[in-house]
């Protein structure tokens, strides 16, 4: 299938994980993404952390993951000619995707305010820590900065006792934020194809995560008491919760129709007298009666093993989940028959798996390309450009390209 951005020219100035991100879902989807690198590349590209970065043999996968199916041309955009070269690449863009902040842009006469005046139809899209108003629009923002600390994710994960806030997974506000802004970019071309005029689109760190915490937000909003995690004993609905097997693995119950679905799961468990007890009659009875409804389920559930537990659960219309670990979805078989995790075949390289965009078209994944080498298409895009090779020699020489 051909992809729904086939057709549609990214250039991209950005580095580490967020926007480079969203500039990797839209080349998934078809769109060509030229990346920008310095010459002595994306810092990302020298990471190491969580034994998948810069300190494995092999494939960065961190990188592979930020940055698949792009091209990458590098440029000395401090030189006048790399900037000239950058204007060209524009010159056919339909989106410009960055993440530098306003003053480095500015510096480089690349803010919205010029771009937009030069190229009136070019998508500009930005994807930045704080905003692009306000005292700290021009302060550095990662995801635990920006997204987790700031944007109160810590704070409200944090369960009660904690002398320090729990650490967040890795890059989780960029990957958000990334999917936020590959919409915006949608929506802006979309527009553009109806006006024939281009867009400033934003997303920040701190917005994805005010959205992620929308119903913390809800709560806040009305000046009330935010939920914290609390003891199980005292839940408002016993029947949405965890339940430990005798086995030590857990499973999740979501039966937020309470009422519609405690009946048959009494009698599954062999339990229909729990059905007509009058402390568990219905879901006021079993939230005044919490404490002693976990206790019956926990009994009953704790005998049995996790795969009874799911057989069980299985036989139920009802909404219920096993609680699982990274390691447990490599083989989830929903997973698997869905593509949501994509192997990368490339010519001598090893295959490798990456977990693929969620979106998917025509009930089919995205075909999954590998990420580029530093500069690889550096001459290629040259020549596209209509660069012969003494031009390209002469912005070598001129410190342009590398």
């Amino acid at each position: 299938m051909e992809g729904v951005f086939a057709g549609v020219r990214v250039v991209e100035l950005a580095q580490w994980v967020f926007v480079p991100v969203a500039g990797a879902l839209l080349a998934d989807w078809g769109a060509d993404v030229v990346r920008i690198e310095r010459p002595e590349g994306d810092p990302y590209r020298g990471l190491a952390t969580q034994g998948i970065g810069a300190d494995r043999a092999g494939v960065n996968l961190s990188v592979a993951l930020a940055n698949r199916g792009k091209r990458s041309i590098a440029l000395d955009l401090s030189t006048e000619r790399g900037l000239a070269v950058l204007h060209e690449l524009l010159a056919g863009a339909d989106v410009f995707l960055t993440n530098l902040r306003p003053g480095a842009l500015a510096r480089l006469g690349l803010d919205a305010e010029s771009l937009r005046e030069r190229y009136p139809a070019l998508v500009y899209a930005r994807g930045h820590g704080f905003g692009v108003r306000g005292p700290d629009a021009d302060q550095p923002g990662y995801d635990a900065s920006a997204f987790w600390a700031r944007g109160g994710l810590a704070d409200a994960l944090t369960p009660p006792g904690h002398d320090y806030p729990i650490h967040q997974r890795g890059a989780m506000g960029d990957r958000n934020a990334a999917m936020a802004l590959a919409f915006g970019i949608a929506g802006a071309l979309l527009r553009r194809s109806r006006t024939g005029e281009g867009a400033v689109v934003d997303v920040s760190l701190l917005a994805t995560a005010i959205w992620t915490l929308s119903s913390d937000m809800l709560t806040a909003l009305q000046a009330q008491a935010l939920p914290r995690p609390t003891d199980r004993a005292a839940s408002p609905n016993p029947l949405v919760g965890t339940y430990r097997t005798a086995d030590g693995r857990h499973v999740q119950l979501v039966y937020l129709q309470g009422d519609r679905y405690w009946p048959d799961l009494c009698r599954a468990l062999g339990r229909a007298d729990l059905a007509d007890d009058p402390r568990f009659a219905d879901m006021a009875a079993r939230r005044a009666h919490a404490a002693e409804c976990v206790a019956e389920l926990d009994a009953e559930f704790g005998r049995r093993t996790f795969a009874e537990c799911a057989a069980l659960l299985s036989t139920l219309d009802a909404p219920w989940a096993p609680v699982q670990s990274v390691h447990d979805l490599l083989d989830d078989p929903q997973v698997l028959a869905n593509g949501y995790i994509g192997e990368v075949r490339d010519e001598g390289l090893e295959p490798y798996r990456l977990p693929a965009v969620p979106v998917q078209f025509d009930e089919q994944p995205p075909l999954l390309r590998r990420a580029p080498e530093l500069g690889e298409h550096t001459e290629q895009i040259l020549l596209e450009l209509g660069h012969d090779w003494e031009a390209i020699s002469a912005l070598r020489e001129a410190g342009a390209i590398p």
